[in-house]
């Protein structure tokens, strides 16, 4: 299972990460293309205005960031040899949560009660 979970952690690794790149380099081009422009595109009838393509960019961003740290933190438990366990109440955790959450660090009763 050790070296399943590992594989799968760092394919879900390099996904987070092109979803990283590919959203900076978006953004960047979204801000590069409206430098120096004073429209005021709130008022825009074509398309999607700037802040909400910014906002959506941004979220976007900070997903792929969130489960790269997540992904990151599995990999660790993987090393450590605690991969699969409740880091709450210690008892392992379903092979079936894991396949739908790779990174998930509880199992399915702690994360409950936790909100997680």
């Amino acid at each position: 299972m050790t070296a399943d979970a590992r594989e799968r952690l760092h394919e879900l690794r390099v996904r987070a990460e092109e979803r990283m790149r590919a959203t900076a380099a978006t953004l960047d081009e979204l801000t590069h293309d409206r430098e120096g422009s004073n429209d005021d595109d709130e008022h825009d009838p074509e398309g999607v205005t700037l802040s909400s393509e910014w906002s959506r960019l941004t979220g976007l961003a900070e997903a792929a960031a969130a489960e790269l740290r997540q992904v990151d933190d599995a990999l660790a438990r993987v090393d450590a040899g605690t991969y699969g366990i409740c880091a709450n109440c210690g008892r392992p955790i379903p092979a079936a949560r894991l396949e739908a959450r790779p990174f998930a660090e509880y199992c399915v009763a702690c994360a409950e009660k936790l909100g997680h």
